[in-house]
């Protein structure tokens, strides 16, 4: 037997281990070829009109490319420390350290390549499905037709053989000073029971505390001020957290003998203060990640639902027109109505005049009679106002609907209402008395109604403009090729039309958000499989363990049990801290944009937990079936 077919059976023998290692490196080499596809798509490069996509793609290449390095790095390092005895034997055996790298450097150019060519076939299996996804998500005019991209393979399998080349030198490097001894105790020796210190238990408390504290508290721009100090701050807490308050919580429990003399308590405790050492480290490592993702996805996803909120707020009708004294109003009108009627739309139509009149400081203030604002609201099915005579309504695009009965008793309002009382023309005095939330009327900052008498008595405006507004009778979308015809001719002459705006919006912004969620996607993998590598590092240990509890009289379902809950551990305690984290951090965003992204937050985090949920399950299931193997 050669040396390097000892190496490939090396390999093959370890298959259990190099399998969570393999399939992460083949998942990641799978999306970047995806993203590679992509970029190098016939209809989305050069001057097409979407080439903005194949930048993003790129960009995103790049980053899983640099955390792949690391993640790959990260991976080897735990096999590394879960090989040590087997290195310490082969030394027994006569091989020399300089043997031993090559092994490991031949070991880890064998998985790449496989990982590498396996990650290339299956993107090209899915390729045209992932094609069609894209055109949906993207929003990209032109069909994405499969292709055979000889550009993106010969581009993944270069740069994925380099990375595995250089995490294969580097591997082989730190191996160079391993002692023999070490090597072969370096299972058995104890690490020792981490203890806390009680200062550093406070501090991760304190510092937790403090960032989300802050994050909750600020509002508006303040949150970007905010937003790296509390960031350094939860991260030195969360390890912190890890490395110093779990220690102590589970000493504390420890020394609680109702708790740790309970039934199987005492294995599971005694287990998690050994291990916290090196537990801790992932924890860590997973928490942030994860966080990351959570954070990634969720904020793209709620700054797309803000965007799309605003613009549907903006637009209660299907299409408006808003005449700028551009001389072709009746010619315009027309056009609109004419289109529709050739498109088959059946539309209600309303028009009112727009009055504006002139403040003492020479801005300028939009004033409406109720029955003109009742128009457009009946049409667009909004609510409808009721002015009494000299009780005038102030409409607020951006206000909070705070009282419509006139009763001034909120502080807040009536200060809102006192600070809108309005002096035309040194004798015409407005007080506002009710205080309604509209984007009806087309109107930048707040607005006022006043009835149809009063609306008689006021000076005359500075200026006047004609307001159209359509509405599908029927609810349904006007179809894309009327609202461009539309949107091209009159797109500068004053039209709206809220949906086509929203497809404009999600069409410039599907790249951004199909982009951050791959890349959270990958984190999250990742994440996961640095879990998966801590719990299967220690599985020989455990076999042994449970192999000796076992003989004193451990039944089935106790160890059952024990596995049970040691897995959900290892696998739950640091996704909650990310989740909490995430949700701080979104709930943060929510308030420097007044928005409420509950439902959005509570969707991405959702999603999150139910994929960590099945990856425990699946887990959870081979670890324990190798557990009751070697007990057998």
């Amino acid at each position: 037997m050669t040396f390097r077919q000892f190496a490939f059976n090396n390999v093959i023998r370890n298959k259990r281990l190099y399998a969570a290692y393999f399939l992460t490196s083949l998942f990641t080499v799978m999306v970047f070829f995806t993203f590679s596809i992509f970029a190098s798509h016939p209809q989305l490069t050069g001057n097409n009109m979407d080439s903005y996509v194949s930048f993003g793609m790129n960009v995103a290449a790049g980053i899983i490319y640099v955390f792949s390095f690391f993640f790959v790095l990260y991976s080897m390092s735990s096999f590394l420390q879960s090989r040590k005895k087997e290195f310490g034997l082969l030394m027994i055996q006569g091989m020399s350290m300089k043997q031993i790298r090559s092994m490991v450097f031949l070991e880890n150019m064998f998985i790449g390549l496989l990982a590498t060519i396996g990650g290339i076939g299956l993107g090209l299996v899915f390729s045209k499905g992932i094609l069609l996804i894209a055109e949906n998500v993207l929003i990209i005019d032109n069909e994405l037709p499969f292709y055979f991209p000889t550009q993106p393979i010969l581009l993944t399998f270069g740069c994925f053989i380099v990375l595995f080349f250089l995490i294969s030198l580097f591997v082989s490097y730190i191996l160079r000073s391993r002692k023999l001894i070490d090597l072969i105790k370096g299972d058995k020796k104890s690490k020792g029971e981490p203890k806390a210190n009680l200062f550093l238990t406070i501090l991760a408390v304190l510092l937790l505390g403090t960032g989300y504290a802050v994050a909750l508290t600020v509002d508006g721009l303040k949150v970007i001020a905010a937003l790296v100090p509390v960031v350094i701050v939860v991260i030195i807490g969360t390890y912190l957290l890890f490395t110093q308050l779990s220690v102590f919580l589970i000493r504390r429990l420890k020394k609680n003998e109702n708790v740790f003399w309970y039934k199987t308590n005492m294995i599971l405790l005694s287990d998690l203060s050994f291990r916290m050492k090196d537990n801790a480290r992932s924890f860590f490592l997973v928490a942030i990640i994860s966080t990351v993702a959570f954070s990634a996805i969720g904020s793209l996803y709620g700054f797309q639902s803000y965007i799309t909120a605003g613009i549907k707020q903006m637009n209660q009708t299907t299409i408006s027109y808003q005449d700028y004294d551009t001389g072709n109003e009746e010619v315009n009108v027309s056009y609109i109505d004419e289109t529709l009627q050739e498109a088959n739309i059946d539309v209600e139509k309303e028009q009112v005049t727009l009055h504006y009149y002139e403040l003492s400081d020479e801005s300028q203030v939009l004033i409406t009679k109720e029955s003109d604002y009742n128009r457009i609201a009946k049409l667009s099915d909004n609510e409808t106002v009721q002015v009494e005579d000299g009780a005038p309504a102030l409409m607020g695009p951006e206000i909070i609907l705070l009282n419509i009965g006139g009763d001034n008793s909120n502080n807040e309002e009536s200060d809102i209402l006192k600070e809108a009382e309005l002096e035309l023309d040194g004798s015409t005095v407005l007080e506002p008395v009710q205080l309604v939330e509209s984007s009806i009327l087309p109107a930048t900052t707040k607005y006022y109604v006043v009835s149809d008498h009063d609306f008689e008595g006021l000076p005359e405006p500075v200026r006047e403009e004609n307001y159209y507004a359509w509405q599908e009778t029927e609810d349904k979308e006007i179809p894309l090729g009327v609202s461009e015809q539309l949107d091209d001719a009159l797109s500068t002459q004053g039209i709206r039309i809220g949906e086509y705006e929203e497809y404009l919006i999600n069409k410039m912004y599907g790249p951004i958000l199909f982009v951050g969620l791959f890349i959270g996607i990958v984190f999250f993998v990742s994440a996961g499989s640095f879990l998966y590598f801590r719990l299967y590092s220690d599985l020989d240990e455990d076999k042994k363990k449970f192999q000796a509890i076992t003989k004193m009289g451990l039944t089935e379902k106790e160890l059952k049990k024990v596995l049970n809950r040691q897995t959900a551990l290892l696998f739950f305690a640091p996704i909650a801290v990310a989740l909490v984290h995430g949700a701080v951090a979104l709930t943060a965003l929510s308030n420097m944009f007044f928005y409420n992204l509950v439902k959005e937050s509570a969707m991405v985090l959702g999603l999150f937990l139910v994929i960590q949920i099945v990856y425990f399950f699946i887990v959870r299931f081979y670890y324990i079936r190798q557990v009751k193997q070697a007990l057998r």
